[in-house]
């Protein structure tokens, strides 16, 4: 105890200054843990705790305090839940530490405030309660009042981390451990952790008790003037002064508040807009600083926030920040710091996550049922970041418990009057796919418009409870969906299920709505695990999910192929991801999208959707440069019916742009056709005289005869000339191939001929009809989510292949997915090939639950013969599949020539094993 008693008393000295009107509590404090919860009843605050040292802000999980984890990695729901913390403690624990409070502190009113606390706490002074708070997304704040007297306090804080209001949260069935079934993120063990402790700033400050307070900034863009709105409990406004600075500091207007209108219980002031003031928007993130002086007997007291001049509405159906239509380039962000476990609180730490998204052109970020502490806003602010903030509320039974609608509306409170100065603060929703009491989501909608009309509001982002997830509800300000009465406004029910197209958008399924639409969660493209993270783990996380695959992977002889998964995994979501947007941006009258996610979501059955990885690193997928040529302010956009032509048609293509970035005047698109080689088929130069914001369709035309004698890809380019804003497709042209097969190669589909075939030496292609194969149905998008999340479902993530293999020689293709395997694979079953000690020609990437050697094509001996055995089918209908036509064809190529000579054996009982009975 004496070890701490020093450490109490160097950070006191630490803490005075000659007349501080602030005091940071930080540093060491005495911590006990109250899992019996005894602490009240037994006073523990009116002496000194038998404790373990730590340094607070922090939670337990960084001091390494609470039960150990005792999980070993393995392929089950236990472990493949979410990342596993090493320590965990849910329920009462009590800080304690000394303080000093400053002669000159006499008789002022004192304060508390922590920055954020994971839900509720209690605070006593020498052993007296003094009060308590509750929030999962704002500061607890106390007042200890205007008698505590200089001198040394023994100052105490009780924090309870345990679930105060089952019914705001979602449940995960799937998930066996008690802690792990709570998915609603602003309290979860699934991204952030159910932590208990202290972060950001932990300050004791003073100030009289008729200084104002709750400064809110509203500006009026209609009579161009400035509206400050606050709290004074006696108004004395000939004592008041304001002052407005610039960013670099500089004073634009000042003056006395001696015309200000005196409320109820507010002083309300309006000034002109200065001349100097701009406007804030992403492009022009402008930002100033209002504050107020109250001069009083003791001195002078300041309150200040910093704001931005902006404008926020829907007009003609559609956002309009500052009179200019926005399009929302959206990610989510689900609360998951894999190295605290908690939300980060220095602005240096959002600068990271955020100043990464925007260099993805990202404009916006949706808070998936949780809100951010203050440094993020701060960020937001000076990047020109749109946020999109939410309850901690995702509940299927909204409305059924009272006493969690009034936490809920308190909170909402809270979030006002803590970030609703923010100009980054344009959205707010009462949480994530909400259901429940209809009638009382919109009441408290209203109640929000009418405490703070200068954000945005919905009742919910999105909802699987008709008629709201068709329909907006009455009274929202905008539409979260990922769909409508008319259909999908999202990929996930198009992609797998139709050719591919890049002729369409939403427009038919949106043209009866009235108020901005925005799709919901787009994306979820599985990626399969980078194992090379494992080692970045060094906090409060153990990756044993990670780990547990790649045991499974060296056991099964495949870790080898891991890096290879990922990539190819990786490069066909982001080919999804690339479309999605497109289709969004290709709308007229769309107003934006939100990714799930460019990062990875380490939880709900390790949902690894991002091109990121959960640090917010790259994985070599995509770079943030290629990710901006179909995601920013200016995209260029082509129309095209389809992505697989034969020799003699023709390409049609419209060239469109989605300009949300400013009217433009004497521009010239540029676009060019070139194969894989780079020699140029065909380009063109456009004049356009006006290019105003929007989607502006029809800008001009791509036409041309497509004439080849091989199988060719071409690449097309459309772009602004001498300007960062170019974006390309790929097409596929394949020759007729009207020549006969060589008779000595045998192509069929019947098994007995294959084996007649094989015993006399023969070379043989066998392509089985899909229904008579035991294995996995085919399929063109990668795993939903998660295998874990979602099980019941074809769990595959892509093709691997070496496009240099001979057999591939006459098939352009990558080494992953692309869109000319769309037929092929729908029509196709994965084989397991764990068993036949082969190396498929054409792989497939299982999901990392079961990690199966698939494949769709290898070679082999068998008996005295050669095959090549496909389960795509390369028979049926080959006049209209020029992609299997194709591929047959350079199969057979392959065979006829003397390189075809496998060298890895099959025996026929494993081979017509490949099929049922």
């Amino acid at each position: 105890m004496r070890y701490f008693s020093i450490l109490f008393v160097i950070l006191v000295i630490a803490c005075k200054t000659e007349n501080p009107k602030s005091i940071d509590i930080s540093g060491q404090w005495t911590v006990r843990l109250d899992s019996l919860d005894r602490g009240e009843t037994e006073l523990w605050a009116t002496k000194r705790l038998d404790g373990s040292g730590i340094e607070l802000p922090s939670t337990l999980d960084m001091a390494e305090i609470g039960s150990p984890n005792i999980q070993k990695p393995a392929l089950n729901n236990h472990v493949l839940s979410h990342l596993q913390r090493k320590h965990q403690y849910i329920g009462k624990a009590w800080y304690q530490r000394e303080i000093e409070i400053p002669d000159t502190w006499q008789s002022y009113e004192v304060q508390l405030s922590l920055e954020r606390i994971l839900w509720s706490s209690k605070v006593f002074l020498d052993g007296t309660l003094v009060g308590e708070a509750e929030s999962l997304v704002t500061a607890h704040k106390f007042n200890l009042g205007n008698m505590i007297t200089p001198g040394r306090h023994l100052l105490t804080i009780m924090v309870d981390n345990a679930n105060k209001f089952p019914l705001i949260n979602r449940y995960g069935g799937q998930y066996p451990e008690k802690e792990s079934k709570e998915m609603m993120h602003g309290y979860t063990n699934h991204t952030q952790i159910k932590w208990n402790g202290i972060l950001g700033a932990m300050e004791l400050s003073i100030q009289d008790a008729n200084t104002p307070k709750n400064l809110h900034i509203y500006p009026e863009p209609s009579t161009n003037r400035l509206k400050a709105v606050f709290e004074q409990p006696i108004p004395k406004i000939s004592a008041l002064a304001y002052s407005i600075y610039d960013a670099e500091g500089n004073e634009m207007i000042t003056g006395n508040m001696d015309k200000a209108k005196i409320l109820t219980d507010l002083i309300e002031f309006e000034i002109p807009r200065p001349k100097e003031m701009q406007v804030w928007d992403e492009f022009h993130p402008n930002l100033y600083r209002f504050q107020i002086r109250f001069t009083h007997e003791k001195s002078t007291d300041t309150l200040e926030t910093t704001f931005g001049y902006r404008d926020l509405e829907v007009a003609q159906g559609n956002f309009k920040l500052n009179g200019q239509p926005i399009f929302l380039r959206g990610n989510l962000n689900c609360a998951s710091f894999p190295l605290t476990g908690a939300p980060p609180t220095t602005t240096a730490e959002w600068e990271k996550i955020m100043g990464t998204a925007k260099a993805y052109g990202i404009n916006h970020l949706r808070f998936h049922s949780w809100c951010p502490p203050k440094a993020a806003f701060e960020v937001a602010d000076a990047l020109g970041l749109y946020l999109q903030v939410e309850l901690p509320h995702w509940s299927t039974e909204v409305g059924a418990d009272r006493y969690a609608t009034s936490f809920l509306e308190r909170e909402a409170s809270r979030i006002l009057c803590d970030y609703g100065n923010h100009p980054s603060f344009l959205f707010m929703t009462l949480g994530n796919e909400l259901e429940g009491d209809v009638d009382l989501m919109g009441q408290m909608v209203d109640e929000l418009k009418t405490q703070d009309p200068r954000h945005l509001y919905a009742a919910t982002s999105f909802s699987f409870q008709g008629p709201k997830g068709i329909w907006p509800l009455m009274g929202d300000d905008f539409y979260i969906t990922q769909w409508t009465e008319k259909g999908w406004v999202r990929g996930q029910g198009i992609f797998n299920e139709e050719p591919p197209s890049f002729n369409k958008g939403y427009t038919e399924n949106i043209d009866y709505l009235e108020l901005p639409i925005v799709s919901h969660e787009i994306g979820q493209y599985a990626v399969y695990p980078d194992l090379s993270e494992i080692d970045k783990y060094t906090g409060v996380l153990s990756p044993m999910n990670f780990m547990a695959v790649k045991n499974d992977l060296e056991q099964k002889g495949l870790l080898n192929l891991a890096p290879q998964f990922t990539q190819a995994s990786g490069k066909l979501a982001a080919l999804l991801y690339k479309e999605e947007i497109e289709r969004a941006l290709k709308t007229p009258g769309f107003d934006g999208f939100q990714l799930l996610q460019l990062q990875d979501f380490p939880g709900q059955g390790t949902a690894l959707v991002g091109l990121l990885n959960a640090f917010w690193q790259s994985k070599g997928i995509i770079t943030a440069k290629e990710f901006r040529r179909f995601n920013s302010e200016m995209v260029p956009l082509l129309r095209f019916g389809k992505a697989v032509y034969q020799d003699g048609e023709r390409f049609n293509g419209c060239i469109d742009i989605a300009n949300y970035y400013q009217d433009l005047q004497n521009q010239e698109i540029e676009w060019t056709i070139t194969d894989e080689q780079g020699t140029v088929w065909a380009t063109d130069t456009l004049a356009i005289d006006y290019l105003s914001m929007g989607t502006q369709k029809g800008l001009g035309i791509i036409d041309l005869a497509l004439t080849v004698n091989k199988a060719t890809q071409l690449t097309i380019q459309v772009g602004l000339k001498d300007s960062p804003y170019i974006n390309s497709w790929s097409i596929w042209v394949y020759p007729r191939h009207e020549e006969k097969e060589p008779e000595d190669i045998v192509v069929t589909d019947d098994i007995d001929k294959v084996l007649a075939v094989l015993d006399q030496g023969g070379r043989v292609l066998l392509s089985p009809p899909k229904e008579s194969l035991v294995g996995v149905d085919g399929r063109f998008v990668p795993v939903f989510w998660s295998p874990v999340h979602f099980p019941d479902q074809p769990a595959t993530m892509g093709i691997l292949c070496d496009p240099k293999h001979p057999a591939l020689g006459e098939f352009p293709t990558q080494s992953h997915t692309n869109w000319q395997w769309w037929d092929l694979l729908i029509n196709s079953k994965s084989i397991d090939m764990g068993g036949l000690g082969v190396d498929p020609i054409v792989r497939v990437i299982d999901n990392f639950v079961t990690n199966r050697s698939l494949g769709n094509v290898f070679e082999a001996k068998v008996g005295k013969g050669k095959l090549i055995f496909s389960s795509i089918d390369l028979n049926s209908n080959l006049e209209d599949r020029p992609v299997a036509r194709q591929l047959r064809h350079s199969l057979v190529y392959y065979m006829s020539d003397s390189v075809f000579n496998p060298q890895k054996e099959v025996s026929k009982t494993k081979l017509r094993a490949l099929m049922s009975e």
